[in-house]
């Protein structure tokens, strides 16, 4: 198993761990995309930890000295037009397909205790909804000097950079450092590596102890209102939360007044 998954209460922490530098294979992607499906069905488990083990690197992206291609180009066509199967695990075009397309609405904190290369660059993007970083965990896409062009999109970094710096990244492969990451949000805070994997668990932690019904409302109104008007975004956010407030208030125990003094402790932190 090179994806660890653990459960701790509320949270769910899941861990690359591959060699040095966690790299990332076929087969990871196909153990993390089960690890999430089970995160994202459990109602128990509120937020999530994603870490890699060691200090070398959060992941230093694909491992491209394995040969993990499909035997033939009609093969890799075929692959890629249609949904992949359990006995194709380590090929691509495979997993990596479904992971990307699971509906996410929970969220996840990233612990990056090194750099974060490549596909590693697009794991953190992709499945991390705030990021912790070591001093050390710069980001950076070499992909195109290989001929594996296209994370700048699948990252949607013009989302999070602005677009020159962005392109410096996708085009030159230039390195942001943590320090700069942090200047443009990328990340919210650079900790101490000894630091790292407790400001992780605290900041989802402190997610958790919200009603998991408004986590979901606020992941969900956060990403599908940016592709939205503005009209539409104020439409759908209202009836989302009215969804939440009854669904909410139709749990035994609940009030609609979280202050009130008959109301349990829990309304205003651990009920879901």
């Amino acid at each position: 198993m090179t994806v660890h998954y653990e459960k701790d209460g509320a949270i769910a922490v899941f861990t690359l761990d591959n060699g040095k530098v966690n790299a990332i294979t076929p087969r990871m992607h196909h153990e993390f995309h089960e690890h999430l499906k089970d995160y994202l069905s459990d109602p128990a488990l509120k937020s999530a930890v994603l870490t890699g083990a060691g200090t070398r690197a959060f992941s230093g992206g694909d491992d491209i000295k394995t040969d993990w291609s499909h035997p033939t180009q009609a093969e890799t066509l075929q692959a890629h037009f249609h949904p992949s199967r359990m006995g194709e695990i380590d090929v691509r075009p495979g997993w990596e397909r479904e992971l990307r397309g699971l509906e996410r609405y929970k969220p996840i904190v990233g612990a990056l205790n090194g750099p974060a290369l490549g596909m590693g660059f697009i794991f953190a993007m992709n499945f991390m909804d705030i990021r912790v970083a070591t001093p050390g965990a710069y980001l950076s896409l070499p992909e195109i000097a290989y001929g594996m062009a296209g994370a700048g999109g699948s990252t949607h970094l013009w989302r999070h950079l602005p677009p020159a710096i962005a392109m410096d990244m996708v085009l030159t492969g230039t390195v942001l450092e943590a320090e700069q990451a942090q200047h443009f949000g990328l990340y919210n805070d650079v900790v101490a590596p000894e630091a790292l994997m407790e400001t992780a668990m605290a900041k989802a932690a402190k997610i958790a102890e919200s009603p998991g019904v408004s986590i979901r409302v606020e992941m969900e109104g956060f990403y599908r209102t940016m592709d939205m008007s503005r009209s539409d975004g104020s439409a759908f956010m209202y009836h989302l939360y009215r969804l939440q407030r009854a669904a909410y208030l139709s749990q035994p125990g609940t009030s609609a007044n979280p202050l009130a003094d008959d109301a349990p402790e829990q309304n205003a932190t651990g009920a879901s």
